[in-house]
């Protein structure tokens, strides 16, 4: 691989215009699908980078891409800048402030303003070298459980498209395994009769009644299913608050995830089923209604032989001593266990003391652990993906908590955001200046879908639920 240092500078040359933007969107958080403030915030740096910009991504208002160069492969950024309800809290204060909205609890943030610093300093490497190609960087509005990027590739987002890359901030740094579940949120609505609960029962049939079976339904099922799949529940609409009315309707979410697509079809099969039988115990009707739906992960061991060489390059973000005490407020709010998780994670022996990860992890010494799902995993299908881990915040923070939040805007996750940004420039700079290695990546790539096609999840009828 070319010496790195060139394309790290380059970075370096915007890192300030880029902590500013992981600032801004951090403090309009906005949940999925309504990332107006967020998107209009990239698209004003994608204009002041002169990028080509199309805007309403797959019929997604808050979906953008922004390209430059000309001709060659074109190799996707990709970035996200969705938050999460409830999670709003006071940056910078190690104890529990909410805010009463939403927040960063995953660190999108960051996560989005990074990836286009390594597109623009992608871009400068492009013009300054004469190298033809292309790079975009793609705005993806909703991965928290709105499946846009599922949307994207559907509609055909991704299909010039040579190679994908992207990251995630987490505690340690280094290549993410190639592991997602698949998953599909379905709504069970369920349509009873309403009658007195007390003078006439027997007239009634209790669309509640119907909600809870089928959940009990799913439980029985838990033990025949594999160990790694897993099925999750929210009621959305109870039937309303008199117990003395036979509730006539009620909403259950149910949140199937498998190891692979072909499993979650099988086990959505199943649930499905229970859905049925719940309402013929109780003589009402059900309506199924599919709100969002992602694949498992494609790997790419071609690319991640790439990434991983470039995250050894670089080695871990470097920390000063402001940073490890803030991280060391942080880790005296965690349990034991979910310290000691990341380590078990990382294959590494405990250290309660290491408030920030100094070391680079190699894929090969991570241990299999639970996994979530993400959209990145249908991209994944459509165009060989990458994608890194790099340290934004203290030893065993656990995702979706007020303790990352209250991490987002601190000076250690923005050196974090620029680390991963030469990451993915590194990476990309690679692939742009070794031709041979891209065209590998495309065949394994099409190896991989030649044995398992591609089937997207998502129900022809189902559309991105854009508020209006």
């Amino acid at each position: 691989m070319r010496n790195s240092d060139d394309i790290w500078a380059k970075v370096e040359a915007h890192e300030a215009d880029y902590i500013r933007l992981a600032n801004q969107v951090f403090d309009t958080p906005e949940v999925a699908y309504t990332e107006v403030k967020s998107c209009v915030a990239h698209l004003a740096q994608l204009q002041a980078e002169g990028a080509r910009i199309t805007q309403n991504l797959a019929g997604i208002p808050t979906a953008v891409m922004g390209e430059w160069g000309q001709g060659g492969p074109v190799i996707a950024i990709l970035g996200e800048y969705d938050a999460l309800p409830a999670l709003g809290q006071v940056p910078g204060v190690a104890e529990p402030q909410p805010l009463g909205y939403a927040g960063h609890g995953c660190g999108h943030n960051l996560l989005g303003s990074a990836a286009l610093l390594a597109a623009v300093a992608l871009r400068d490497w492009l013009a300054e070298t004469g190298t033809a190609g292309r790079v975009r960087y793609y705005g993806c509005p909703a991965e928290e459980g709105g499946a846009a990027k599922a949307f994207m590739v559907r509609a055909g987002m991704f299909e010039d498209v040579d190679a994908a890359i992207t990251w995630h901030p987490g505690d340690y740094t280094g290549l993410m395994a190639p592991l997602a579940l698949a998953n599909m949120r379905i709504d069970f609505t369920f349509y009873g009769r309403a009658a007195h609960a007390a003078g006439s029962p027997e007239l009634g049939r209790s669309a509640l009644d119907a909600v809870e079976l089928m959940n009990v339904g799913v439980n029985y099922m838990r033990e025949h299913m594999p160990d790694d799949a897993r099925v999750h529940y929210a009621y959305l609409d109870a039937g309303g608050e008199a117990p003395n009315v036979v509730q006539s309707k009620a909403t259950v979410r149910q949140l199937i995830r498998s190891r692979d697509n072909k499993g979650l079809r099988d086990l959505v099969a199943r649930v499905r089923k229970i859905g049925d039988g719940a309402a013929l115990m109780t003589e009402t009707r059900v309506e199924a209604k599919v709100v969002s739906a992602v694949s498992s992960m494609l790997s790419s061991p071609v690319l991640e032989r790439v990434m991983e060489a470039q995250i050894v390059a670089i080695g871990a973000p470097v920390f000063d001593g402001a940073d490890r005490e803030f991280a060391a407020k942080i880790r005296a709010t965690l349990t034991p266990e979910h310290i000691e998780d990341t380590f078990y994670r990382v294959g590494r022996a405990v250290d309660l003391g290491l408030p920030l990860a100094d070391f680079v992890v190699p894929l090969a010494e991570q241990r299999p652990a639970g996994s979530g799902s993400t959209d990145v995993a249908d991209v994944s299908w459509a165009v060989p993906t990458v994608q890194a881990w790099v340290t934004t915040c203290a030893l065993g923070t656990p995702f979706h908590s007020w303790q990352l939040t209250a991490q987002g805007k601190s000076p250690a996750a923005h050196k974090g955001m620029t680390h991963a940004a030469k990451i993915m420039a590194a990476t990309g700079r690679d692939l742009f200046a070794r031709p041979d290695i891209l065209a590998e990546a495309k065949a394994e790539h099409a190896t991989k879908l030649a044995r398992e096609p591609y089937v997207c999840p998502l129900p022809p009828e189902v559309m991105p639920p854009i508020p209006r």
